[in-house]
């Protein structure tokens, strides 16, 4: 019998795990990856008895490995906000999926817990881009200004360190970023205790979004704009992120970065506008490798030769 814990790589899957592992500590397995890896239930083998939980991932992108953990005789506790298709019946299973657009997986388990470690789900809230929402759960905090804007940073900072091709291109493994994380039961103590760890988040940060900042829009309409960035690991680090900046600051228009691969093919992130967010995931899922939630989706390999369709789509349903 193990504890296994398998979430998103990126500030919603850690910070919703931060929160579970400070209420219900464990020295559980690990199982994650960078933002974009979320067919993590097949990766594992499970035995009857093993506790498991999953943190922000598609349960309908992990449903075969769901089902033979199920087999197994494990047990699963499952957040999650992205599209899950049907959720089997099954007494292993305890399941808590919201879909709606401005929630994430961690203020589920901030429900969950009944806002017991709350500065972390403001923390995720904010890295997963709901700011409003972020706002608003902090709201019991009372926290000054620069406080708030604190969380914000570190929410986006951790965030941006999930976006990458391979773990190699950054700076903290999931896995390892997340110990260092839950030894803190508030991420504002986090940020004045471990000053190391947080100065590498924000210097390297600034310096991708320097670099992002410098590169023009390949296409732009009212309604949409398409940014292509170099096959580089700053523009795999960064991408993600600079489409919820470039969503916030131009609220009613979508985005999408591509990001060139090794084999001539694209990364894409998708942000619907925030005025209107949905579509993203529909638009995705139109195309191989495609999926996520309706204001932030993704392709993990777009064929250079869809790039046209891909574009004439996003154009083409926002306009």
């Amino acid at each position: 019998m193990s504890d296994i814990d398998i979430f998103n790589g990126d500030a919603d899957g850690i910070c919703a795990l931060v929160q579970l592992r400070n209420a219900d500590p464990r020295k559980s397995r690990l199982v994650t990856g960078v933002k974009r890896d979320i067919e993590l239930v097949d990766q594992v083998s499970f035995e009857a008895g093993d506790r498991v939980t999953v943190l922000d991932i598609s349960f309908d992108k992990n449903r075969e490995g769901i089902d033979k953990a199920l087999a197994a005789g494990a047990a699963i506790l499952y957040f999650d906000h992205h599209f899950a298709g049907d959720i089997p019946e099954n007494t292993g299973l305890k399941v808590h999926i919201n879909t709606a657009s401005d929630t994430c997986t961690s203020m589920l388990v901030n429900q969950y817990l009944q806002g017991a470690y709350r500065a972390w789900a403001v923390v995720g809230a904010f890295g997963d881009n709901l700011f409003k929402s972020a706002e608003a759960i902090a709201k019991p905090l009372a926290l000054n200004p620069e406080q708030l804007a604190s969380l914000k940073a570190l929410g986006t900072y951790i965030n941006y360190n999930g976006y990458g091709a391979s773990l190699e291109d950054l700076y903290f493994r999931p896995a390892a970023l997340f110990e260092k994380l839950v030894a803190f039961a508030d991420p504002l103590e986090f940020m004045q205790r471990d000053r190391e760890t947080f100065g590498k988040l924000e210097q390297g940060y600034s310096q991708d979004m320097a670099a992002a900042q410098a590169i023009e829009a390949n296409y732009a309409s009212g309604a949409v704009a398409v940014f292509s960035f170099p096959n580089q690991a700053w523009a795999r680090r960064v991408s993600g992120v600079y489409s919820n900046d470039l969503a916030n600051n131009h609220p009613d228009r979508a985005h999408a970065v591509l990001t060139e691969k090794s084999n001539g093919n694209y990364l894409v992130s998708v942000r619907a506008p925030i005025n209107n967010k949905t579509g993203a995931d529909e638009i995705c899922r139109q195309f191989p490798t495609g999926g996520g939630r309706k204001a932030a989706a993704g392709i993990n390999d777009l064929p250079e030769e869809m790039l046209s369709s891909f574009i004439d789509t996003l154009e083409n349903y926002y306009r």
